[in-house]
């Protein structure tokens, strides 16, 4: 929790800045293009999600060999993927923009910014495969170092460059900050005294096995993420067809994107908690104990939650004025889109934590099923609805963010509660080189 909260402020500084520096339609073009990075993202990393359920598995087994060459080959793979998606997206990035109806002030900004960090992603990427690889192991403060060295290093490299560059510079910082930082870690990894260990001289080479195994867990969660985003870039398009949608996306992307994240970087920070804990402990052969972790992980959830919304609904515009929110416009769709935010963050905390110890299990199919449900059915149909019906408003579309936060929430717990995860196994044979891991996730 404490290292989502310290990584998300590097977001809000950037919002901050930019926001002051250029105006909001830079607010916009870091909002709209995050939401695209976002997608691209939650793709590319769905293999760490399966080394996830592998490493928390192994550890939990006290089977530390088993730990190092999931990683090492997770590894491997996200480097792999970087290269690939750097390319094509300097290439595809302003059909992207296009996509998302980004408004020609809007685009202006964020095509330059949206390019930059695609190009650079590998930083991001590594930084991404270390935070979760050290927690699944059970050591969850090398990640949090990591994490404040990162963001110590974005403030520090955007207060240079965005004043002088503006919204690009907010890119530049970024990218520099994560690539330092991965090295680090990657280098943090070779110390004998880590829990996950890479020895000099360990082959380049693929283990198809293992890798097969990483997709066969992690390809549900990544397909899981990339519904959830790209529903989001969906729903970019219902805010960009609004009579004010500058001043709407401006407002999306301060109070969804990084206000609303005091609730999500807690929750995200639960949610992996709850997975490793989940994970750990059913290779332990302990589920009662998983069960316990869960429920435990969402009552400190709420509580966070409860609070931050209570802000919400009391100094909104102290809120959206510290990203340099003062149109009067956007001022009262923001306060709005908060109300509404304020209860959401309720049922998704819960939601979160339930869906990483159903992911941590194994089970990474569920949150799939449930995601396309809650995400994509519920609010865009609803919008889709209204808009060939009543006509849209900024109300509407956040009423629907809402609807499918509840509905998340509720599948959540009732598939968990099922108890079909405890079915699940996972190993790696040594004695079949070549051959795929066994371990089979629920239909």
């Amino acid at each position: 929790m404490l290292q989502n909260v310290i990584a998300g402020l590097q977001g809000v500084i950037d919002h901050a800045m930019v926001g002051h520096f250029v105006g909001y339609a830079a607010n916009a073009a870091i909002g709209v293009s995050w939401q695209i990075i976002i997608v691209v993202i939650v793709f590319a990393t769905s293999v760490f999600s399966g080394m996830g359920v592998l490493v928390a598995r192994f550890a939990g087994a006290n089977a530390p060999d088993k730990v190092n060459r999931v990683v090492y080959q997770a590894f491997l793979t996200a480097a792999g993927l970087s290269l690939a998606l750097g390319a094509i997206g300097w290439v595809a990035a302003p059909s992207l923009l296009t996509l998302v109806k980004a408004a020609p002030e809007v685009r202006v900004e964020a095509l330059p910014f949206l390019r930059a960090m695609l190009v650079g992603i590998m930083g991001m990427m590594i930084f991404f495969m270390l935070s979760g690889a050290f927690r699944a192991a059970g050591d969850p403060r090398t990640p949090l170092r990591l994490g404040v060295l990162l963001t110590g290093l974005t403030i520090a490299f955007n207060l240079l460059l965005i004043p002088t560059l503006g919204t690009i510079g907010a890119a530049y910082g970024t990218i520099a900050s994560s690539t330092l930082v991965s090295a680090y870690g990657l280098w943090r990894m070779s110390r004998p005294d880590s829990v996950i260990h890479f020895e000099r001289g360990m082959s380049l080479a693929p283990d198809l096995a293992i890798i097969q195994s990483l997709f066969r867990f992690g390809l549900p969660t990544g397909v899981q993420g990339i519904a959830m985003n790209v529903a989001g870039v969906l729903l970019l398009r219902f805010i960009g067809s609004l009579e004010h949608s500058a001043a709407a996306q401006a407002a999306y992307a301060v109070g969804y994107t990084e206000l609303f994240a005091f609730i999500t970087w807690t929750s995200v920070g639960l949610m992996g908690a709850a997975a490793t804990i989940a994970g750990q402990n059913l290779g332990a052969g302990n589920p009662a104990r998983a069960i316990a972790g869960v429920w435990v992980a969402s009552r400190i959830g709420l509580g966070a939650a409860a609070f931050v919304g209570a802000l919400f609904l009391i100094v909104p515009g102290f809120l959206l004025a510290l990203f340099g929110m003062r149109d009067p416009q956007v001022l009262a769709i923001g306060t709005l889109l908060l109300r509404y935010l304020s209860v959401s963050g309720l049922f998704v905390t819960v939601a979160l934590c339930f869906t990483g110890a159903l992911q941590g299990t194994g089970d990474t199919r569920s949150p799939l099923y449930i995601s396309v449900v809650s995400q994509i059915v519920v609010p865009l149909g609803l919008c889709a609805v209204l808009d060939a019906t009543r006509g849209l408003t900024p109300g509407t579309i956040w009423l629907a963010i809402l609807l499918g936060h509840v509905t998340r929430c509720g599948l959540s717990v009732a598939r968990f509660r099922q108890q079909k995860w405890r079915q699940i196994e996972v190993d790696i044979d040594p004695a079949r080189s070549g051959r795929a891991p066994v371990g089979e996730a629920l239909d």
